[in-house]
């Protein structure tokens, strides 16, 4: 895996490598990972920090190992310093052909959902989480179906290796696992199998839906802002942890106060 940066982004990568003790292998995949996430969010599978993990910005990090503080440590400094180099500094050349543009991610769902706060994905399925407008989008071979998350404040993906079916996702909140059989869903679309960027709310408007799918009416949404969602999310994962007792009340209540006093 590899990825084209620019001259200031590679010497950043090169320095936060060395600091941390990391390969720059390992680095530019984390910092692709959090560049997928929206800069907000990563779920990277990284041999040097333990495996598979999950982390977000404002204090949840979870690791192979869920008892090596010292690693959630770690991954959370690391994330942390990468995604302020991606709010600071131009990580991705503007002309280069990445498929992860610097924080628009392979816009394949629809324009009017937003910038969710998590995204992700193998094979031919993958996934987008936007809890501001309490949406979740999914696309296997080509066709996006959207839904309704209801009550469901996400914290966690798992998807099964190989697993190219809408079922083959599933979800953790504070209310348990499920995936999307249990949702209400919104509507369903055929998009092109490598888009370039997501269209506009005004073309999604004017595109009917595939013959297959029955038309539905597309739900009117407010785009969120980046910042504000991202730290809602973060309060709304720090509850489902602190609801199901792996937060105790004062460290729920620090983070608390910590993420509102940026809005």
């Amino acid at each position: 895996m590899d990825a084209s940066l620019t001259p200031e982004a590679e010497s950043a990568v090169a320095d936060v490598a060395q600091r941390h003790g990391l390969s720059r292998e390992a680095v530019l995949a984390m910092l692709l990972a959090v560049n997928n996430g929206g800069g907000t969010m990563a779920q990277f599978s990284i041999p040097e920090l333990g495996g598979s993990g999950q982390w977000m910005r404002g204090g949840m990090t979870m690791v192979g190992n869920m008892f090596d503080n010292a690693l959630k440590a770690r991954v959370d400094a690391l994330c942390g310093e990468l995604s302020r180099l991606l709010a600071t500094t131009t990580v991705f050349p503007t002309t280069s052909a990445s498929p992860q543009g610097q924080f628009t991610a392979d816009n394949w769902w629809p324009g009017d959902l937003g910038i969710p706060s998590s995204s992700g994905g193998q094979n031919d399925a993958r996934y987008a989480i936007f809890p501001s407008t309490r949406r979740l989008a999914i696309q296997v071979n080509g066709v996006t179906r959207v839904f309704d998350t209801g009550d469901h404040h996400i914290g966690g993906v798992q998807q099964q290796q190989g697993g190219n079916t809408y079922g083959s996702v599933t979800f953790t909140s504070q209310l348990g696992t499920f995936d999307v059989s249990s949702l209400r869903e919104l509507g369903s679309r055929q998009v092109a199998e490598t888009p370039v960027a997501a269209p506009s709310s005004h073309e999604m408007r004017d595109q009917a839906p595939p013959p297959s799918a029955p038309a539905q009416p597309e739900p009117v949404m407010a785009a969120p802002s980046d910042d504000a969602a991202a730290i809602i999310a973060a309060i709304e994962s720090l509850a489902g942890l602190h609801q199901r007792g792996i937060l105790s009340d004062e460290e729920f209540a620090t983070k608390k106060a910590e993420l509102l006093s940026r809005l």
